[in-house]
């Protein structure tokens, strides 16, 4: 597994932990990578994805639909799931604040269903990090 997401684009290193069922990827400082191909890559190598959190910085803008988005580059953005924290955000959007938030990516589907390799990532929003004006 770490040498299926070593080698994917923008990843600097691969750590995983066998005892805690948990693997860090770590982005080199300009890289940029597709979770969802992140998700793919684990599944490659025959381990089954039970959840993806990330740690991510960038501003909060509206989508073409009124949803919060978080942008993280300019052409990298991922859809927030509305919940009591994303709520608190909503003032932040369109502004030049820049956000630091802990959230939940994917999970994996209850019981043994495949996950849909189509199906768009949500950010669920765990905690929020760190506000800068």
């Amino acid at each position: 597994m770490q040498q299926h997401l070593g080698r994917q684009d923008g990843v600097q290193k691969v750590e995983v932990s066998l005892l805690d069922g948990k693997v860090q990827v770590t982005l080199k400082d300009d890289g940029r990578v597709d979770p969802a191909r992140l998700i793919k890559a684990v599944y490659d190598s025959g381990v089954t994805v039970a959840e993806m959190d990330m740690t991510a910085r960038g501003h909060i803008v509206k989508d073409s639909s009124g949803g919060m988005v978080l942008q993280t580059q300019p052409n990298q953005s991922f859809a927030i799931v509305p919940n009591e924290l994303s709520s608190g955000l909503e003032s932040l959007a369109g502004t030049p604040a820049e956000i630091t938030v802990r959230g939940q990516l994917y999970k994996k589907p209850a019981g043994k269903k495949k996950p849909d390799a189509n199906a768009p990532l949500r950010l669920v929003i765990l905690e929020v990090v760190k506000k800068e004006p």
